[in-house]
């Protein structure tokens, strides 16, 4: 074994640390945040609470 072989596969361990690094870290996310947090274009949680509430407000009416 020489030292491109130790090098390739030391890159493989790498890509699927990072591989497990990143599913993880989607799962993490996932359970913290809803789907409507996660999929607005607003910048933070609370402009989107606010707008929620503005749009709950008017279909009370």
């Amino acid at each position: 074994m020489d030292f491109w072989d130790i090098l390739q596969y030391g890159s493989w361990a790498v890509a699927a640390l990072l591989l497990l690094w990143m599913v993880a870290d989607a799962f993490m996310v996932s359970s913290q945040f809803t789907e409507d947090v996660l999929t607005s274009s607003q910048e933070g949680i609370d402009e989107l609470a606010a707008q929620q509430q503005a749009h709950n407000a008017g279909k009370g009416s």
